[in-house]
């Protein structure tokens, strides 16, 4: 049996752990809150894009990547019964954004997932998103001080690029490949002009600006994202000679400059996929597998599931199925999942 059939095996028993009450939970039992300390409602100002999962192949490989962009490993969390582990990283230097905060109380993390046995397995390879006809999740993007210095760092290290600053017309972005494929974008926060000759980058300044989801129909998604999400649309960018468009969404203050901003969600629509009735993306949860969720953290978590339960929306899995009762998953128009956590600002309690 290869990695690949034990990893499809280790999810059908996580899911059974969500969603089956009546199986063995893999999971430890939810935190008891404290009330007192919670919203008695929810309010969407509160809520947070805390973070998006990828699978990895190798998280010895993955995480020192992370950690060459200047990431940190903020937390790890492991689950030998079910024989797999989660890597959270993100920035935490003292000037970045969400320096000090707890986990939850944080947005820009990339959640690694690593199903024991796939870093030995010569067979088993991530599906990045970006490759026909599994396309769905695009990319992650880091922004940063010095865009040609930050770039040159990462080619004199060795990693690859999907596309180089001298490629194609675009002078001002760049796509560097993570170990198992998987695209990192990267752009800066000064024009290219003013970096133009600057040899030096500080990694304490880098930030995980946005996370990039391909949509089959605009109109929709934006909907869903604002009207049942709370986010707020910040930056639209028409390409109409390209046939698409970019749309950036996120909590927060929508008039800070895009590039400054950790914890975006960028929607790519290509235009007519949504008068295809047989078009659909790949949400990254079926075979073959790679990215897997963006997370929010709300302030009550069963006061947000409520309002979203109002709100008619698809679950994946609901706080009341299973076992594990302090996380939910909705399911956003293009099937993609979006788990909610509880931020532990709310509570002064760990959720794991």
């Amino acid at each position: 049996m290869n990695s690949t059939t034990r990893a499809a095996q280790r999810l059908k028993l996580f899911s059974s752990a969500l969603f089956n009450h009546k199986k063995t939970t893999l999971f430890r039992p939810a935190f008891t809150r404290s009330f007192a300390n919670m919203a008695a409602t929810t309010d969407v100002q509160n809520y947070k894009f805390n973070h998006s999962m990828i699978r990895v192949k190798d998280p010895k490989e993955s995480v020192k990547f992370y950690e060459f962009l200047g990431m940190s490993l903020l937390k790890k969390l492991s689950f030998p019964e079910a024989k797999f582990d989660l890597y959270f990283l993100g920035y935490d230097a003292p000037g970045a954004v969400s320096a000090g905060a707890n986990l939850w109380d944080r947005e820009g993390l990339i959640e690694l997932t690593h199903n024991y046995g796939t870093e030995s397995d010569p067979n088993y390879k991530i599906n990045n998103g970006n490759v026909e006809p599994h396309r769905g999740f695009g990319h992650t993007c880091i922004s940063v001080d010095n865009l040609q210095a930050a770039c040159q760092r990462l080619e004199d290290a060795g990693y690859k690029f999907q596309k180089k600053l001298s490629d194609g017309r675009m002078k001002h972005i760049a796509f560097a490949l993570d170990p198992d494929g998987y695209w990192v974008e990267i752009i800066g926060r000064k024009p290219v002009e003013e970096t133009e000759g600057v040899k030096e980058t500080d990694l304490k300044t880098y930030r995980m600006n946005h996370t990039m989801l391909r949509v089959k129909d605009a109109e929709k998604s934006l909907k869903f994202y604002q009207e049942v999400m709370g986010m707020k649309l910040v930056r639209t960018h028409e390409a109409k000679e390209a046939g698409f468009n970019l749309y950036f969404l996120g909590y927060g203050d929508e008039k800070q400059n895009t590039a400054d901003r950790e914890g975006l969600l960028e929607l790519t629509w290509n235009y007519g996929t949504e008068k295809d009735d047989k078009f659909s993306y790949h949400n990254g949860n079926d075979q073959p597998q790679g990215f897997g969720h963006i997370c929010v953290s709300v302030d009550n978590i069963e006061a947000a599931c409520e309002r979203l339960e109002g709100l008619n929306v698809n679950w994946k899995k609901k706080l009341t199925d299973g076992r594990m009762k302090n996380v939910a998953f909705v399911l956003d128009p293009d099937g993609y999942w979006i788990e909610l956590v509880q931020n532990e600002r709310f509570t002064g309690q760990a959720n794991f």
